[in-house]
């Protein structure tokens, strides 16, 4: 890849580390042909070109995704406040705004949110962050000595398209037992790939750091552990909620070339910020992959 066009996708990548800090902001087309130094009367093609979806739309979507995070998992926030946070000036634009997009009005998403729609409306959001994804290199690998976790664990066995509910019960039971994530590490584990050829097969558990002990519960809460040992690290900065290109490169480039033989437990990640706590493309998240 060449100097120049590394130099441009920098350039598009800044674009969109501005629009997730500043969300609050006249994001017009003036300022972010700026920030990325390109004439306003082309940026909005090269835009386009680059990542299959207008700047407007983009921003909205950007919008909107923070919004539907703080309905479903926070809940003191006012619908107001959350409306005027994504852009509108009244709370029934948003409604209406909100309604389009989801099928949902904000105060039913947030009592029940039908997340098979709310993951078809970021597809295009998704996607364009997809075009300039981190490119990793042996370099960014550490391998790391990690201490055995115990861990509470819920489950999530079927569609990746209800894992959000799962998400939902799972940070309601936390808050409960007072297992913040700034003192209580969060980690996933993967037991199935990202999209499995059949959805129902997707497989996936969600667990928090924890020493308390674990009874029988409505909850599907059951008691276990992340067992130590030597492990590949892997850090990753921004967007985080697809981390399976980083997975990609431990197994398929890193693992071969380095001698290495992966251990009998999963690869899984430690969550170190979480949306919409931090703008996304300040998450942070690190993938281990456990070696003998």
């Amino acid at each position: 890849m060449t100097a120049a066009l590394l130099n441009y996708q920098a350039r598009m990548r800044r674009v969109l580390d501005h629009i997730d800090r500043h969300l609050d902001a006249d994001l017009d087309l003036d300022a972010l042909s700026g920030v990325a130094a390109f004439s306003k009367f082309h940026f909005h093609r090269q835009f386009m070109a680059t990542f299959a979806v207008s700047v407007h739309r983009y921003v909205q979507l950007a919008r909107m995704k923070r919004a539907s995070h703080q309905l479903a998992y926070m809940d003191a926030l006012d619908v107001t406040d959350i409306a005027m946070d994504a852009g509108y000036d009244a709370p029934d634009a948003f409604a209406r705004a909100f309604r389009q997009r989801f099928g949902q009005s904000p105060s039913s998403f947030r009592k029940a949110p039908d997340w098979e729609s709310w993951l078809a409306a970021f597809g295009p959001l998704d996607i364009a962050r997809s075009k300039l994804m981190r490119t990793f290199t042996a370099n960014d690998v550490t391998i790391r000595e990690v201490p055995t976790t115990r861990v509470a664990i819920m489950e999530h066995r079927g569609s990746p398209a209800t894992l959000g509910a799962t998400i939902q019960r799972f940070i309601a039971w936390r808050k409960a037992r007072g297992l913040h994530p700034s003192i209580s590490p969060t980690f996933n584990v993967w037991r199935s790939e990202r999209n499995p050829a059949s959805p129902a097969d997707y497989s996936t558990d969600l667990c928090v750091g924890t020493d308390q002990p674990i009874d029988a519960n409505s909850e599907e809460i059951k008691a276990g552990e992340i067992p130590g040992g030597r492990c590949a690290v892997l850090r990753v900065v921004g967007y985080t909620d697809n981390l399976e290109p980083a997975a990609l490169y431990l197994y398929r480039d890193w693992l071969p070339a380095s001698g290495e033989e992966a251990r009998d437990f999963p690869i899984y990640c430690q969550r170190l910020s979480f949306f919409p706590d931090v703008p996304e493309h300040e998450t942070v998240a690190e993938l281990f992959l456990p070696l003998k």
